[in-house]
């Protein structure tokens, strides 16, 4: 069964408020984690994706990799290269995706780089396919569940820090995808792909796709390889997330749901956990007619399995306080 089979046949608050000042998410009974900081504005400008990352009051050393979602052949919801062209410029960054393990545009370095620059990435940027290369940098899953190593492109080496830039959005099988899934798949190699997909079974880009995870494993994998990612940076790593062009389909999808829910803003942090829960906060306590919609592609997929797994797993804290940051 390939991807397409597979996507056909998957299962069709304490919330934090866009308002002045702090607001800090209730504690769950008996938690006692740190609380995070998630900056938000409701501007959704190229200006603004540089104000919510100086709002985090970091500086990334050294060669920064800047991850980003490059979009599907066909896919009309992508934020496009031109909207991150100041911020990759602003940290002199290095822009980095990886190949896929599923059909499509994507899944060969060649076709890949074809698409990168149909799509424009290359006519702003030097991108960087970090896996375009073998061997796969194996990181170690301390402890791991589903995983006992991670595969990612071996040129993540090469890079001292990472800002990843995100396109909060649903996605049919994992039910959302932001900031952990953009580093658990997203900075993954075919075959890191394979292994997350199918629970460990197969890191085989074809095979994968027979042993697809049930969506409680294919949560924890993410959370676990969303942990070998942050290891890796630790203290050097910031995450802005775009919430807007709301479909319940990602940007790897060829044929996309168009948007069903207006535009809620930009969110940063530098705890993907606090930050994918607080624009899942965001999205639960909108108003929109379109918000049941998306809400129940999350929750049909168990979507933020991997958001309660990888707070477990220390990668994160659900506890965060929200900072409205002016223009």
């Amino acid at each position: 069964m390939n991807r397409r089979d597979f996507l056909k046949g998957v299962l069709t608050l304490a919330a934090a408020t866009p308002m002045a000042g702090l607001l800090a998410r209730a504690a769950e009974a008996g938690e006692a984690a740190p609380v995070a900081t998630v900056c938000f504005t409701p501007d959704l400008s190229p200006e603004a994706v540089i104000r919510m990352y100086r709002a985090l009051g970091v500086t990334l050393p050294g060669k920064v990799a800047v991850k980003v979602h490059s979009g599907e052949k066909g896919n009309q919801n992508y934020l496009r290269p031109a909207f991150l062209r100041p911020m990759v410029e602003a940290v002199g960054g290095t822009v980095v995706e990886c190949n896929t393990a599923y059909e499509g545009a994507r899944n060969a370095t060649e076709k890949h780089r074809k698409l990168l620059e149909e799509h424009g990435w290359t006519q702003y940027f030097n991108v960087d396919l970090m896996d375009a290369e073998g061997p796969d940098l194996e990181l170690p899953v301390p402890g791991g569940r589903i995983l006992k190593r991670n595969f990612v492109g071996r040129h993540m080496a090469d890079y001292r820090s990472m800002l990843v830039l995100s396109h909060f959005k649903g996605h049919p099988v994992a039910g959302y995808g932001g900031a952990l899934k953009q580093l658990a798949i997203g900075c993954a190699s075919i075959r890191g792909k394979a292994l997350i997909h199918s629970g460990g079974v197969s890191g085989d880009q074809v095979e994968c796709w027979n042993h697809m995870a049930t969506p409680e494993v294919f949560g924890d994998a993410m959370a676990e390889a969303a942990a070998t990612i942050m290891a890796c940076f630790k203290g050097r790593i910031a995450f802005v997330s775009m919430v807007c062009n709301l479909s319940v389909d990602c940007d790897c999808c060829a044929v996309a749901e168009n948007p069903c829910m207006g535009d809620i803003g930009i969110l940063s942090s530098t705890d993907p956990v606090a930050l994918d829960q607080a624009c899942m906060d965001l999205i639960r306590q909108s108003k929109d007619p379109g918000r049941d919609h998306f809400l129940e592609r999350v929750t049909s997929r168990q979507g933020t399995r991997v958001i309660d797994t990888a707070a477990r797993m220390g990668v994160g804290t659900k506890r965060y306080r929200l900072v409205r940051v002016e223009a």
